[in-house]
């Protein structure tokens, strides 16, 4: 239709909204007076005429006062009708005061002074109706415009709301004023049987049994969102699973605290993620000492721009810290992060462009920062890369870990906590390999120095770089298949806040040499997750979308674990968080072999033999068995 792509209908001119008011103005004011006067039957349309200039004046003044005419019409919404209601009450207040005071002061039988006095009841009878057409006549253009120049939008994005308390109506709202996305709120779903057969805002609300495939495509629903505040992760797990057996898209609104300046738009109602469906609820670590260990301390980051590193800067950043130095050698990667804490202590934090591997670089920033506190996270994690360049890994992994680990030493360091990987338990690849030796040698520096050494220990986190999910969101994207490497293959996951907190408490909690692992609960089935990330995007498995076997990746494992066969657990004071109790003798014994496999590295640099490195690499980790590589030969011989 033509009309609906007229822009004056979208945005009417201001003018013409404070012409339309002031027109309501004048035929209240009539009308009043024709009600009042018809009675005592003196109603004089001549007398009407002559004081109608003062009264229209009066509100002509308020209402530019107080801009009622610049809102959107079809966005008015409780703060428009309010605005309006003032406006008009002080204009009675105004017209009232001037009534009072000819009548009571002023010469009554002048003529001219008769046009600043009128009736009491017809100025409060007057406001009355001019305050509900003004605002009644917004509500029905704002009805009109919705309901039928954007019907055929709105009968597109058909929505169920799964929650009919609070956050459900404050979704409705938010939905309803959304100019830019049409919507049409079919109805309200919720468990409470105390909800069920009322009506929000003349909707229905139904018991979630409803949620049936032929409910859904009998009211040709798109979308379901779901709008409980506060909702444990067990019951969003049981929700999701109903939901994604059905043909709609699944959507959840954000916590409050993540409203933008207290407000809640549709923008911020997303699709629900994988992350939140880890089969536990979500780790939560809240430790005021955290705040007083970072309180005045120089604090140096190593991988920043990494997915770990770059949460950890996030979360630091919030705290109250003297200088927080954040180091990575991607540029454009560490670009992004500069600009995201731009409003977060920015003239405490440096950004400095580096490679750990670089010693001397590295030996310059630690003495003109002078750190306190060191989060190494900087390592190359891709099994399958590695596994092909087993002297970047050892370059990184090892020797630029050693380098970091040493200087913290030389520097007399308070802390120094590394990010390590459930993969470097029982290592069946290079990358978890070479996590193990730089664990191992953190550990034997700890017993020789001043500075607290300590380990972290998690297993895979969701969203972050390479991680699974991204890779079956671009697939989806795409139209799939989804590919998965193993039928059986599992793995224990994490969200990165998650990853980031642990970090942080092992910063606080520990004493050096520990190795914190989490309660991660049950491991996860990866074919299990491509199904459920394709039932969560409204399609089917396998009709529209089908998963993939591929096999496994060189040094890829089908179970993970976070504890080696010699080690065992001791618990600490949050009943997530153990330690590792390693085998330190181990350690003690491997420390020269570390040093010469780092200076192998670097004497065969140019005629690189990859099988005698990864055979050195073995000698240092006995438990290291290859799965799925050529490097497997080395441990059949």
């Amino acid at each position: 239709m033509i009309l609906k792509d007229n822009n004056l209908l979208k945005n009417l001119p201001r003018w013409v909204i404070l012409l339309i008011d002031l027109l309501i103005v004048a035929t209240a004011y009539i009308a009043s007076n024709f009600v009042i006067h018809s009675f005592i039957g003196n109603f004089s349309l001549l007398e009407v005429f002559t004081k109608l200039p003062f009264i229209v004046l009066v509100y002509l003044v308020y209402f530019n006062l107080f801009k009622t005419f610049r809102g959107v019409i079809r966005k008015t919404g409780l703060k428009d009708a309010q605005n309006l209601f003032v406006a008009n009450s002080l204009a009675f207040i105004t017209l009232i005061t001037c009534s009072f005071i000819v009548r009571n002061f002023l010469n009554t039988s002048s003529e001219f002074l008769n046009l600043y006095k009128s009736s009491y009841s017809i100025l409060f009878i007057h406001t009355f109706v001019a305050t509900v057409s003004m605002v009644v006549l917004r509500l029905i253009y704002k009805a009109i415009y919705y309901d039928y120049f954007f019907a055929d939008d709105r009968s597109k994005n058909r929505i169920i709301i799964y929650g009919a308390g609070d956050s459900g109506i404050i979704t409705l709202n938010a939905l309803v004023n959304d100019t830019e996305n049409k919507f049409t709120i079919v109805s309200f779903v919720d468990d409470d049987p105390r909800l069920v057969g009322k009506r929000i805002n003349g909707i229905n609300v139904f018991h979630s049994s409803v949620l049936t495939e032929e409910y859904i495509k009998k009211l040709h629903i798109d979308q379901v969102i779901i709008s409980i505040q506060n909702i444990k992760n067990s019951r969003l797990i049981e929700i999701s699973s109903v939901l994604a057996d059905l043909s709609v898209v699944v959507k959840i609104t954000p916590p409050v605290s993540n409203w933008l300046n207290g407000n809640y738009s549709s923008q911020q109602i997303k699709a629900v993620n994988i992350e939140d469906l880890l089969g536990r609820d979500s780790i939560q670590l809240d430790n005021p000492i955290v705040e007083e260990e970072l309180k005045g301390s120089v604090i140096l980051v190593t991988g920043a721009a990494g997915s770990i590193g770059s949460e950890i800067a996030r979360q630091i950043a919030m705290k109250d810290y003297d200088r927080l130095v954040l180091v990575d050698q991607a540029e454009s990667a560490l670009y992004d992060v500069q600009q995201s804490l731009k409003t977060k202590n920015f003239d405490k934090i440096e950004f400095v462009i580096a490679n750990i591997r670089d010693q001397e670089r590295m030996h310059y920033l630690f003495n003109r920062f002078k750190p306190n506190l060191i989060y190494h996270a900087a390592a190359y994690k891709h099994v399958p890369l590695m596994e092909n360049y087993p002297y970047e890994a050892v370059h990184t992994n090892v020797k630029g870990t050693k380098i970091i680990a040493d200087l913290a030493h030389e520097f007399g360091v308070n802390k120094f906590v590394m990010v390590s990987t459930d993969k470097a338990v029982n290592p069946t690849n290079v990358m978890g390999a070479t996590k193990r030796v730089a664990e191992m040698y953190v550990n034997h520096l700890n017993s020789n120095s001043t500075t607290n050494y300590i380990v972290t220990r998690f297993g895979n986190v969701l969203g972050s770089n390479g991680s699974v999910i991204p890779l079956f969101k671009r697939q989806l994207d795409a139209g799939g298949p989804l590919t998965v490497t193993h039928q059986d293959i599992t793995r224990f996951f994490m969200t990165i806040p998650e990853a980031c907190q642990l970090v942080l408490e092992a910063g606080t909690m520990g004493k050096g040499g520990e190795i914190f692992v989490f309660d991660m609960g049950k491991s996860i089935k990866i074919f299990d997750l491509a199904k459920r990330m394709i039932k969560l995007s409204g399609y089917k498995y396998p009709e529209q979308i089908d998963i993939k076997i591929v096999g496994l990746r060189p040094g890829e494992k089908i179970y993970e674990e976070l504890l080696a066969d010699d080690e065992n657990t001791i618990k600490t004071h949050h009943e997530k968080i153990m330690i590792a109790n390693v085998n330190r003798k181990k350690c003690e014994d491997v420390v020269s072999q570390i040093n010469n496999i780092c200076s192998y590295t670097v004497l065969t640099e140019k005629s690189r033999d990859n099988i005698e490195l990864v055979r050195r690499i073995k000698l240092i980790v006995p438990e290291y068995k290859s799965q799925n590589s050529t490097f497997e030969t080395l441990d059949k011989s």
